[in-house]
């Protein structure tokens, strides 16, 4: 079964000089359970794919389908009760509430989602993360590895089917990205979940099950080999 599917998919956004063209005819199957890693130069339009998976941004043309629900055919509403049902995502910048705990934090979309049990879930993701002995510190007090963690454990505790990363390691040194990574691919592996992940390192793309190249506007799987060869 397929978790996502991408046919023709374009990016085109206007700029002063002139419409700048993102993606060009992107088309992308993965399938459930799933790690996908999307590299890419800067500026090659991996983030707009994964925003375009999310909902979050839209095509300009093409379809979007994700767990058989067509993504381009909703709007506003749809598509953030969708993510709310069926989507973690975890970006570069942790997105913290800072007036909220951190338990406070993760609850916060298990309360919207109408969870009864939100704040025991939110402490036992917590746990599961190392994190269960600062569940009441706020944002400001957490190192950066720990407050991505938080953002992990928020992602994470509604169970979603697909869990979405942009650069989830980019604001961290690389002892604690590694933590970080770990921490990833386990939860992807506990939940049963599909791991989309925007990422500028090789290394950390060779993790995941397939690598995709965003370049010019186009995507392409690299093999194996090439994979074990980075």
């Amino acid at each position: 079964m397929n978790v996502f599917s991408l046919q023709d998919v374009h990016l085109t956004l206007g700029a002063k000089a002139g419409k700048v063209d993102i993606l060009r005819g992107v088309g992308l199957d993965v399938a459930a359970g799933q790690s996908v890693g999307i590299v890419g130069p800067s500026g090659s339009g991996k983030s707009s794919l994964l925003m375009i998976m999310g909902g979050l941004e839209r095509a300009s043309s093409g379809k979007v389908t994700a767990l058989g629900q067509d993504l381009t055919a909703m709007g506003e509403d749809g598509l953030a009760r969708f993510r709310r049902d069926n989507m973690g995502v975890v970006f570069q910048s942790f997105h913290l509430i800072p007036t909220m705990t951190a338990i406070e934090n993760v609850a916060a979309p298990l309360e919207l989602a109408g969870a009864r049990d939100a704040f025991d879930r939110a402490l036992e993701e917590l746990k599961a993360l190392g994190l269960g002995h600062r569940a009441d510190h706020y944002p400001a007090q957490l190192s950066g590895g720990e407050q991505q963690r938080v953002a992990l454990a928020r992602a994470s505790a509604p169970r979603p089917k697909i869990l979405l990363a942009d650069e989830p390691t980019g604001n961290l040194d690389s002892a604690t990205g590694a933590v970080i990574v770990e921490a990833l691919f386990d939860l992807q592996k506990r939940h049963g979940a599909t791991l989309v992940m925007v990422t500028h390192a090789p290394a950390l793309a060779a993790m995941c099950d397939r690598v995709i190249r965003i370049e010019d506007g186009r995507a392409r799987e690299t093999p194996e080999a090439a994979r074990a060869a980075a």
